[in-house]
């Protein structure tokens, strides 16, 4: 059964995109889905909407700022 575990993915911070899903927000901070939209009405990380369902995208300078790290100038 060890082997059907789900294997973590080492996240290099150079290949995020600049807009995040709630997933890969989620996945990279550690949380539920549940609980970045949480953040989101609470202003702790605020989403972008996007199309005619209101997707919400959030900006890779946010997270990593939530993280504590600086993006590098480039």
């Amino acid at each position: 059964m060890d082997e059907v575990k789900r294997k973590r993915k080492k996240i290099r911070l150079e290949d995020l995109p600049d807009l995040l899903t709630v997933r890969e927000v989620a996945d990279l901070l550690r949380v539920s889905p549940l609980t970045i939209k949480r953040w989101g009405k609470r202003g702790k990380l605020v989403p972008i909407r996007i199309n005619s369902r209101g997707d919400r995208r959030y900006k890779k300078e946010a997270v990593l700022w939530l993280l504590g790290i600086q993006p590098s100038q480039e």
